[in-house]
């Protein structure tokens, strides 16, 4: 793999534009809500957007944690707003989606850290949304089994955690989350049956063989899709990138991970968690 500071061509980014990404711009500000797509600054944007599409993050815009790699904001949150769930679902109807991703900051302030005000969330939209599927990409709780399960009972189509890295680089680029808590995290999930989905960023300094082992370790908890995307410094504060991971590797981790025994693997530069989201829904 080639090592360079300078971003090469294959990172360009498309920007927000067109009727169906001023629309969802729109409904998010009309319901006072927040999306990861701008408070992470993800480089699929444009294309999510244009589709009508959005990933929502609730529990609002200011994290408790500060890891190295985020651009959310870090800091004492506000208190949880309690239409927010109410407005989500107005939101996600509105837009008329066939899918929805929801996502939060880390809540590590409340006595439930936010697991009561996420089953909430959940149960709106279902109540209102029927027939839109539904994956969640949840903090780690702390590893907190009993706050994890308030999530799985009310039965979103997938569940996501991510391990973010490989073992070696987690202590270092997460702020308190460790990388066998999210593996079990991820076992207790695939435990329940449902889908159980985690991604990883390259180019924070891991080797060839730390990905692979995090493919198996992945594997051996149950989770059965994954997303391998290139870390993208978002501000000078943040960690800075050690390598940019040429297009045709991300497509051999592709091929190996599913090789490997992975049913769904997203692997490509511009790739993050929720990226082509409505394809890991098993379909019954």
């Amino acid at each position: 793999m080639e090592n360079s500071r300078r971003k090469p061509d294959w990172l360009k980014i498309k920007l927000p534009m067109g009727e169906l990404s001023r629309k969802v711009q729109d409904t998010i500000k009309d319901n006072d809500l927040h999306t990861i797509c701008t408070s992470g600054r993800c480089p699929n944007q444009g294309e999510c957007w244009g589709c009508g599409t959005a990933t929502f993050m609730i529990g609002g815009d200011i994290c408790t944690r500060g890891c190295r790699f985020c651009n959310v904001k870090t800091g004492k949150p506000l208190p949880l707003d309690p239409t927010e769930p109410q407005h989500v679902a107005d939101s996600v109807h509105l837009l008329q989606l066939k899918h929805v991703v929801i996502t939060s900051v880390d809540r590590d302030d409340l006595p439930d850290l936010g697991a009561s005000h996420w089953a909430s969330v959940i149960r709106e939209v279902k109540k209102l949304n029927p027939s839109t599927t539904m994956e969640v990409l949840i903090p780690d709780f702390q590893v907190r089994s009993e706050l994890i399960d308030l999530v799985i009972a009310e039965k979103p189509e997938v569940i996501s955690h991510n391990l973010e890295t490989v073992r070696r680089l987690t202590p270092s680029i997460r702020s308190k989350a460790t990388y066998d808590g999210s593996l079990k995290v991820l076992k207790q999930i695939a435990a329940s049956g449902i889908t159980a989905k985690s991604g990883i960023m390259l180019g924070l300094g891991e080797t060839r063989d730390e990905i692979l082992q995090a493919m198996d370790d992945l594997l051996a908890v149950g989770c059965s899709v994954m997303t391998i995307g290139q870390y993208l410094q978002p501000t000078r504060q943040n960690v800075e990138v050690q390598e940019y991971v040429r297009p045709e590797t991300f497509a051999e981790y592709k091929e190996i991970g599913l090789e490997k025994g992975f049913r769904f693997v997203e692997s490509g530069p511009l790739v993050r968690s929720s990226y082509h989201a409505e394809r890991h829904v098993e379909r019954k």
